[in-house]
């Protein structure tokens, strides 16, 4: 991708290096998240059980994670389709480490700021005003407007502060765990994050929540499988408009597609615990994930994203 001497989002809030420390949550604006009645919390080390159940909530109401998913990672175990890194904390960076994680942040507010474009122009065509989001850059833990942020979970989206969250780490697991290299991977990860902001600042988002809450688990997945593969055509929309401003070389695309891939229900079930469930996805696999994505890309139209009114995906 030609970046460098492209425009910078100011849109950016660097937290690398402040210690990754779990802060305390920030609830909803005007509400509180209410607990499952009928369950008692024992205080079998105090309240950070508590905390756990309330960020465990949160995740899954708002940023779409599996509670189940994060307990598996706090255990150890990785068995969900969240993306986890299971090595051992890494020796301290060296000077020329440090100096590529910076390059790479460099890079993803460039990403963002050709989304900014890219959005801003669809917005102002259809008489609407876009809003851009925020990229926090962190490490560790941070907290957000949606709970405490984990880089275990992966990068995500909080509608409630219309922020992305990304833990630059993620990147080397989804190339060298992964098998998903190259810059091109990368901005198509945020690309997809800043879709859900797109989705909130539509509405989908929105009404997804008011649904969920009143589905089983089973049709919630599918829901949130539709949500998530419009995020990815959004993406490929993204991509669309990139590459018609020239900074796209060739391979970009394949390398998007190949993350897409990568990150599939199906392709991250079968490496992290050997086998797939399909009734439990809720991203889609890789098949669906690459098709949305270069629908997307082929045709620039939001308007080709609407998996809602697919009668298949």
């Amino acid at each position: 991708m030609r970046w460098e001497n492209r425009r910078r989002s100011t849109n950016v809030e660097d937290r690398r290096g402040s210690g990754g420390r779990m802060g305390r949550m920030r609830l909803p604006r005007g509400g509180r998240i209410s607990l499952p009645s009928g369950r008692s919390t024992r205080r079998a080390g105090g309240s950070s059980i508590l905390m756990l159940v309330v960020i465990g909530l949160a995740l899954w109401i708002f940023a779409g994670i599996n509670p189940l998913q994060l307990l598996a990672i706090l255990a150890g175990g990785g068995n969900g389709t969240v993306m986890t890194d299971s090595r051992p904390a890494p020796a301290p960076r060296t000077a020329e480490q440090k100096a590529a994680d910076d390059r790479r942040a460099d890079f993803l507010s460039v990403v963002l700021a050709e989304t900014e474009t890219t959005w801003n122009g669809i917005f102002e065509a259809s008489g609407s005003r876009y809003d851009a989001p925020t990229l926090v850059l962190y490490t560790g833990f941070t907290n957000t407007g949606c709970g405490t942020g984990s880089a275990a979970a992966g990068p995500f989206y909080c509608p409630l502060d219309e922020k992305v969250y990304i833990d630059t780490s993620f990147f080397d697991t989804l190339e060298r765990r992964f098998d998903a290299p190259g810059d091109f991977a990368q901005a198509y990860v945020l690309a997809h994050e800043v879709g859900h902001h797109v989705q909130n600042e539509t509405g989908v988002l929105g009404e997804y929540h008011n649904q969920r809450s009143r589905l089983g688990e089973r049709r919630a997945n599918a829901l949130s499988v539709r949500v998530e593969l419009q995020a990815d055509c959004y993406a490929g929309v993204w991509a669309h408009n990139a590459d018609r401003s020239g900074i796209v070389e060739e391979g970009d695309i394949e390398e998007a597609l190949g993350a897409a891939a990568a990150v599939g229900d199906d392709t991250l079930q079968r490496r992290t615990q050997g086998y797939v469930v399909p009734e439990s996805f809720n991203h889609g696999t890789a098949q669906q994930r690459s098709r949305w994505f270069r629908i997307g890309y082929k045709s620039g139209n939001p308007a080709d994203c609407d998996t809602f009114d697919a009668a298949t995906l």
